[in-house]
């Protein structure tokens, strides 16, 4: 459960608001067609399957996999107080290769928390446990996943209808209003039902299905977007109702032994323990059972109310399975020997059914286009989860890359940890990694990724100047940031917008009247025309490409090549590949960048 974000969700705020506000207080559809992606089939031209290698074999830049272990390492550490997590497996990879699979810090390193001192009991040194590759997490909220991709199977067969009411496979649901909620609704949170209620506070079964019953809707269905995990419970007994299969089973049996997930389970037996990560000591007021250190069973109070088994929460996995269920979902539903999905039934999990809510797009349990996680791998195609225990999963259909970040971040305690930062810093990374490759030549000119930041390239006065021609490629948090084209007429004193348009390759230009440009561009090259203000005849014309980002999050970067200025006659008055031209571009912030 992502309980504290649902809690902040009940109060009116959203998963994206929480975690951005969060982040500034803790922080130092397609799928299987995507046009570019990186090819990604086995030898011989079978199925794929996951295997290591090298970050150049995955068509990755290795320093920035470097940076992005560096920067988790770092959350080890206070940040800014206490450390995010006690340690992490991360896991990076693009087409078939895992690039990067690193533990750091320790799985088990509490026996409890002191709340009068805020300090963590730490074990003794020889019974503290390190990370390893194959540590099994808690994957709390990320579990939503698994019962959303057991919804689409059955939608698939005929067995279940998108946007029937909920009340055609369980009559009882439609109590306190609920009758017109869909299958649709609960998927994408948009059933009007609140974040969360205490459901294991009731101690039967019978008790808490009559809670949720009888729950009224906070909002009318369809009205607005609000993360809860009643939806997942309440889509877990339709799937249970109309398959007469308990939810573990149907994971087993349609997700985990298909694909050889064979790290994956709800209830993890004894036996499993020393591999698990430890979770939270958990005890009233911030919890509301009494259960001492969690470790091996599952840390969210309704998951564990319900016998471990529960829509919303309860799996355990280690980041090598998610990385398979990672590289299912990009390859259309199919791994090795087995399909689980058709290519159609993953791109419709992969469309934003949501907007009408700007800000909280979603697609069938899968997050979409959210930068307070994703960081800069977030565009409208990016899908992905959280979970409250401080796993993630991240899948970028665009590039073809996958990110697992999995963290023990509520151990000892859940005050610890505040926002998303290592998982926006792991997504940031991940996301450089991947190669811009210039639009001309070796080198283009690129922004750099930093946050509260302003970057210009500016060119030299030019006499007659008439029109600008060149080479952009931008991706940005959507209005936050952005890049603007502006000239000066006063030698710099003072800078007007330039309207451009841009065209990318095979589609019609597109107006750019206020001189900017934000968000997602589609990650290509597009060509840029733009006339230039002012009596060429007068006196000569400054311009420059000026990039802002705010504080909290930041896209890929802009790029800008092949530039060149042209008279009213269409002769070249400047063209940076021509330095005998004597060009000369004035980079405050920019680099040339040979990605």
């Amino acid at each position: 459960m992502e309980e504290s974000a649902g809690r902040a969700a009940g109060r009116g705020l959203g998963r994206r608001a929480f975690g951005g506000r969060l982040l500034a207080l803790g922080g130092a559809l397609m799928v299987g067609s995507i046009p570019g992606a990186a090819a990604a089939s086995a030898p011989g031209g079978g199925r794929t399957t996951l295997r290591h290698g090298s970050a150049e074999r995955a068509g990755l830049l290795p320093e920035h996999l470097d940076r992005l272990v560096a920067d988790a390492e770092a959350f080890l550490a206070p940040s800014p107080t206490q450390p995010w997590y006690a340690g992490a497996v991360l896991l990076a990879g693009r087409g078939a290769t895992v690039a990067l699979h690193r533990p750091i810090g320790m799985a088990v390193r509490y026996s409890g928390y002191d709340e009068k001192t805020d300090t963590g009991i730490e074990l003794p040194p020889d019974r503290q446990i390190p990370m390893a590759e194959d540590t099994v997490f808690d994957l709390a909220s990320v579990s939503k996943l698994f019962t959303s991709i057991l919804a689409v199977q059955q939608i698939e067969r005929g067995a279940l209808d998108l946007e029937a009411r909920v009340t055609t496979y369980l009559p009882e649901f439609g109590g306190g209003g609920k009758q017109d909620v869909t299958v649709r609704q609960l998927l994408t949170h948009t059933s009007g039902f609140r974040a969360w209620i205490p459901l294991y506070k009731e101690p039967t079964r019978e008790g808490k299905l009559r809670l949720l019953w009888n729950e009224a809707p906070a909002n009318a269905p369809g009205t607005r977007y609000l993360y809860s995990d009643l939806n997942l419970i309440s889509l877990q007994l339709v799937l249970e109702e109309i398959t007469g299969h308990p939810l573990d089973a149907l994971l087993r049996n349609e997700i985990t032994a298909p694909l050889g997930m064979h790290r994956t389970r709800f209830n993890p037996p004894l036996s499993w323990k020393p591999k698990i990560a430890a979770t939270e000591d958990a005890r009233p007021p911030w919890s509301g059972l009494d259960r001492g250190m969690v470790w091996g069973e599952v840390h969210d109070e309704n998951a564990y109310g319900l016998g471990g088994v529960a829509g919303h929460a309860g799996v355990f996995s280690c980041a090598w399975d998610l990385a398979v269920l990672a590289r299912t979902l990009l390859d259309g539903g199919a791994y090795g020997g087995a399909r689980i999905l058709s290519p159609e039934s993953v791109d419709l999990m992969f469309t934003d059914f949501n907007t009408a809510f700007p800000g909280d797009e979603h697609g069938l349990g899968f997050e979409l286009y959210q930068h307070w996680y994703m960081g800069a791998m977030a565009t409208p195609r990016t899908a992905g989860h959280t979970g409250f225990t401080g796993t993630s999963l991240v899948l970028d259909p665009t590039t073809d890359a996958f990110l697992v970040v999995l963290g023990n971040s509520v151990h000892p305690v859940r005050s610890w940890r505040s926002g998303s930062a290592p998982r926006v810093a792991a997504a940031d990374n991940l996301a450089r990694a991947v190669p811009v490759r210039p639009a001309r030549g070796r080198t283009a000119w690129f922004s750099g990724m930093a946050g509260a930041t302003t970057a210009t390239l500016t060119l030299p006065d030019l006499p007659e100047a008439a029109r600008l021609e060149c080479a952009l490629w931008w991706d940005t948090e959507p209005v936050a940031d952005g890049v603007f084209l502006e000239a000066s007429t006063d030698g710099g004193a003072s800078w007007t917008a330039v309207p451009f348009t841009t065209a990318r390759p095979g589609q019609e230009a597109r107006s750019h009247p206020s001189g900017a440009a934000s968000g997602w561009s589609g990650r290509v090259w597009h060509t840029v025309r733009a006339a230039l203000p002012g009596d060429p005849a007068t006196g000569p014309v400054r311009l420059r490409w000026r990039c802002t980002t705010d504080r909290r999050y930041v896209g890929r970067g802009v790029y800008v090549d092949a530039l060149r200025v042209l008279d009213a006659a269409g002769r070249p008055l400047f063209d940076e590949a021509r330095p005998a031209d004597g060009a000369r571009v004035e980079a405050k912030g920019w680099v040339r960048s040979a990605d």
